[in-house]
């Protein structure tokens, strides 16, 4: 389980087909401490690491032909930034909310407002079952929690404050790119047992 809040920046340095899977090599600050069989939040997509080299500061994980399917993960290429989280430890603090790493949908970011001490960002989505925002409500954007508003079946708005636009991959986000999106796990319940 992870929270939302982002460790680090990594940086995918290669990748590599392996049948239809992808491999992708993401060096990060924190490379050294990783295990194997670690999952780890990648831009919010819990990928498990299957090699570390502790030398080059890296580690591996590889992305199933399902997950590149409904993830961005398929556009990434070496020098790409990723928001990169550890699983939540037993003893930590819970400052986000619940995330469980798996993806619902992708979305298009289709406005970002300078606000002159922060920024407001504006993404569109496919609506569908389990596909809820509500105001001043979670959402989960690559691995980055988040309060959106603006909120409507297909679309919503997250303000972002300078330190999450300098410490997360969000002051590299343009309008036209496609980001990952997990809906708040508590919504998409409430929503399936009311039937949307």
């Amino acid at each position: 389980m992870f929270t939302g809040i982002i460790e680090a920046l990594g940086t995918v340095v290669a990748t590599a087909a392996d049948g239809t899977n992808r491999q992708f090599t993401v060096q990060s600050p924190f490379a050294s401490e990783l295990k194997i069989d670690q999952s780890v939040a990648h831009d919010g997509v819990c990928l498990t690491v299957v090699a570390v080299d502790e030398a080059a500061g890296t580690h591996v994980v590889t992305a199933i032909a399902e997950t590149l399917r409904v993830t961005n993960l398929g556009q990434w290429a070496p020098g790409r930034k990723i928001n990169l989280e550890r699983c939540l430890a037993a003893n930590g603090r819970f400052d986000g909310h619940i995330v469980q790493g798996h993806v619902d949908a992708t979305a298009e970011c289709v406005g970002i407002e300078d606000q002159n001490g922060s920024w407001i960002f504006r993404f569109r989505h496919a609506p569908g079952p389990g596909r809820v925002t509500v105001e001043k409500g979670s959402i989960c954007i690559n691995g980055t929690s988040l309060t959106c508003f603006e909120s409507t079946d297909d679309a919503f708005a997250v303000a972002i404050i300078p330190y999450t636009y300098e410490h997360t991959g969000f002051h590299q986000l343009r309008v036209g790119e496609v980001v990952n999106l997990e809906f708040d796990i508590v919504g998409k319940y409430v929503a399936k047992l009311l039937g949307r």
